[in-house]
C-alpha cells in the first residue's frame, strides 16, 4: 500500500479510537458532562480521570512523536505558529464554552453520539454547523 492510501486509513482508525475513548470515558453522556461542569451544585468529578488521561497522553505523545523529522504520512508537521490572543480566539472560546455548558456536548462527543441522535443533539449539531458557516462568512 502507498502512503496516499494509508493516510485516510490511519485517519479513520485514529478517529475510531478517539470516538471509542470518548464513549468509554462517559464524554458522550451530556448529563455527566453538565454534572462535571456544575462546580457550584451537584459536581460529578468522574470526568476528571478522562481529563487527566488526556493530559498525560498528550504530554507524553507529543514529545515522542515530535522526535521524528516528519509524520508517517506527510512531508512535515503542521504546527501552529501564532501565539497571540485576539478577540476572535477569545470570542470563539467563550461561545464554545457556553455551547458546551448548555448542551453537554462538544464537537468530538457530539459526532461520536450520532448513532443515538436526539433532538438536543440535533440542535447542538445544527448550531455548530451554523457557527462554522458564520465564522467563515465573517472571517
Amino acid at each position: 500500500m502507498t502512503s496516499a492510501m494509508l493516510k485516510p486509513i490511519a485517519g479513520y482508525l485514529a478517529g475510531l479510537l478517539f470516538g471509542l475513548g470518548l464513549a468509554l470515558g462517559g464524554m458522550t453522556d451530556p448529563a455527566r458532562v453538565i454534572g462535571f461542569l456544575d462546580l457550584a451544585g451537584a459536581w460529578d468529578p468522574t470526568l476528571m480521570f478522562v481529563l487527566g488521561g488526556a493530559v498525560v497522553t498528550t504530554f507524553v505523545g507529543y514529545r515522542w512523536v515530535l522526535r521524528r523529522r516528519a509524520p508517517l504520512f506527510a512531508g512535515a508537521f503542521q504546527l501552529p505558529t501564532r501565539r497571540d490572543l485576539d478577540a476572535k480566539l477569545l470570542g470563539g472560546a467563550a461561545l464554545f464554552g457556553i455551547g458546551w455548558g448548555l448542551s453537554g456536548y462538544c464537537p468530538g462527543p457530539a459526532v461520536a453520539s450520532l448513532s443515538g441522535l436526539s433532538l438536543p443533539l440535533a440542535a447542538m449539531l445544527t448550531a455548530m454547523v451554523g457557527g462554522w458557516w458564520l465564522a467563515r462568512r465573517l472571517g
